[in-house]
Formats: structure tokens, C-alpha cells, sequence
């Protein structure tokens, strides 16, 4: 297939031109104070498998509004002191799936939390979490669920789940509180992008070919849904634009990416028609942190690097913790 974006070198020097609203920061403060303080505790519950070098965790902890959401934490069991967290969010359609799925991270010294995402799970892995909130009309699937109120966003509660995972789980005693990393691919990628952009707490994020990044230009280049759900949406609502894209303002890995410190590994792929790789290195050139790397996958489209990346993600996130 053709590329069906932008090319080195026009690529590697695009420039966002998605704004920041003035009250970004003060919007993500309030909606993760109102969050937290509905309180609730986490249940953290062994379950037994067949794995022998492992220890998996059924663990529910409140989310958005207190929800109860679902993940899967799986530590080494062989362990000395405090691990670093690694919290992974799911590409869109997908959920949590089973403990014995991804097991690298565990098995490299890590403990691993892999976060269900409300109201999906059914598309290519298996989910548990409802998303027990009403919206106004939409098209299929959550790209449009309450999108003409920045308030009632689907995207809203789960970037507010994703900071109520780390909340769950950075005061228990397997876990070191300065090494704090977050990851995922596309959709995962784009939630890794929005925890790290509004949760200091983050030293490391790995998105991977991310989603949710550059509304605008996505809308206009990508190829294929989840961007088209959007774009099918205006063109019924066709009187809704500035409104849809002033919600969007506040959700865009761009913005999240122009708040965050931490130190950062991307990736994206140039034949990619599912998130175009200008709309990644919108968020990449964005990125506030110094320390930043970005891995080209040049023939690849939405499946990005795969197990190449993973083995790029391991390496880079056990030099930066010293694991």
C-alpha cells in the first residue's frame, strides 16, 4: 500500500496545531479531585493459575464516580523489596483479557497491572468492566459518547480510571513509589499519554503507535475507524463541529503530551492508516520532557513494531529504573 501520510522529512518536522485550552490543567485537577473523593479502597484477590514463576491478582478499584473497574496484576514470585509498577492500558475494543497473557513484564522484574477499560472488551479481548453512564445520542462505539459536553466524554471517566489505577496501587508494599511507569498501544497508548500528562507521579510512558492524538488532523487523514466514528458523526451533525472539536481540545495526546515531564519512548508506524503517523509525531514534537525517543516502524500500518517494540520497551524501561 501507498503511505498514506506524511514522509521523512516533512514527517519528522510537523507541527501540532491543536491549542491548548486555558483551563486544560485546572479542568483535569477538579475532575480528578471530585474522583478521588468519593474514596473507596481496592480489592486485591489472588486467583490461582497454572504459572509457577508468577503471582496473579483479581483486582477492582474505584474509578471515575467510584465505578468498580477491573484489572489484572501479576507479579514475579520470586521478589525482594520494592518492584517498579508498570500499569498497561488496552487498545480500543479490547479488555483485560487473562493473567497469563503478557507475561514479560512480570518476568523482567516489573509489577505489571493491566487495566480493564470500561464499557469495551468485547472487540478482540475479553473485558469486564460496564461504563454504567448514559449519554446523548452517538455513533457506534465511544468516540462520540457524550462529545458535545467536555463533562460527560466517555474519554473523561477513562483517563480518570487510568490515574485511579496508579492510586490503587502505589501505596502497597510491593511497589517502589518513584518508579512509576505507564504504557499501551493505540488506544492504550493514548491513555498512557493523557495519565503521564496529568499524574507527576508517571517517570516513564510508552506509547505505542497512540491513538488520540491531533483530533483535527486525524479526522481529515486517517483511513479507517475509530477516527471516523467522529466523522461520521459530523456528518450528521453537521452544525456541531466547533463544539465537538472544543470537547476534543481537552481529551488530545497533544495537549496531555505538552504537560508531561517524563521521560518517553514512542512509536509509530508510517504505513499506519488507523492513526496517521503525523498525528503521532504531532504528539511526540509536543512532548514536554527532555528525554524523549521516538522508533520509526517504516513498512508496518496499525500493528506497529510488535514484538520488536516490546523487546525496545524492555530494554529502555530497565535502563531508565535500573531493574
Amino acid at each position: 500500500m501507498p503511505f498514506p501520510d506524511l514522509v521523512h522529512p516533512a514527517l519528522g518536522a510537523y507541527e501540532s496545531a491543536v491549542t491548548m485550552p486555558a483551563d486544560f490543567a485546572r479542568f483535569w485537577q477538579e475532575t480528578l479531585s471530585e474522583a478521588r473523593a468519593v474514596g473507596g479502597a481496592a480489592s486485591i484477590v489472588p486467583v490461582e493459575t497454572t504459572l509457577k514463576t508468577v503471582e496473579a491478582f483479581d483486582v477492582t478499584f474505584p474509578g471515575f464516580g467510584g465505578h468498580p473497574i477491573k484489572g489484572w496484576l501479576v507479579l514475579p514470585r520470586m521478589r525482594e523489596g520494592r518492584l517498579p509498577l508498570l500499569v498497561q492500558y488496552v487498545g480500543y475494543g479490547g479488555g483485560r483479557g487473562f493473567p497469563h497473557e503478557l507475561l514479560h513484564w512480570a518476568s523482567s522484574g516489573f509489577a505489571y497491572f493491566r487495566m480493564d477499560t470500561r464499557g469495551q472488551g468485547s472487540g478482540w479481548s475479553t473485558g469486564a468492566t460496564p461504563d454504567p453512564v448514559g449519554s446523548t445520542s452517538q455513533i457506534p462505539g465511544v468516540m462520540t459518547k457524550g462529545i458535545l459536553d467536555r463533562n460527560d466524554y466517555y474519554y473523561r471517566r477513562l483517563f480518570t480510571d487510568g490515574v485511579r489505577a496508579i492510586d490503587a496501587l502505589i501505596g502497597e508494599d510491593f511497589v517502589d513509589a518513584g518508579r512509576v511507569a505507564v504504557c499501551g498501544g493505540s488506544q492504550g497508548g493514548g491513555i498512557a499519554l493523557a495519565v503521564a500528562g496529568i499524574d507527576a507521579r508517571v517517570k516513564a510512558v510508552m506509547p505505542d503507535v497512540p491513538f488520540l492524538c491531533d483530533f483535527p488532523r486525524a479526522t481529515r487523514t486517517a483511513g479507517r475507524d475509530p477516527y471516523l466514528e467522529i466523522v461520521r458523526f459530523l456528518a450528521q451533525h453537521r452544525d456541531k463541529k466547533s463544539q465537538v472539536f472544543e470537547t476534543l481540545s481537552y481529551f488530545d495526546g497533544v495537549n496531555f503530551a505538552r504537560q508531561s515531564k517524563a521521560a518517553a519512548l514512542f512509536s509509530v508506524a508510517l504505513m499506519d492508516d488507523v492513526c496517521p503517523p503525523s498525528t503521532v509525531y504531532g504528539a511526540f514534537r509536543a512532548f514536554a520532557g527532555s528525554d524523549k525517543t521516538i522508533v520509526d516502524y517504516e513498512y508496518n500500518n496499525h500493528e506497529g513494531g510488535q514484538a520488536f517494540q516490546d523487546r525496545q520497551q524492555m530494554d529502555w524501561l530497565t535502563q531508565q529504573f535500573g531493574v
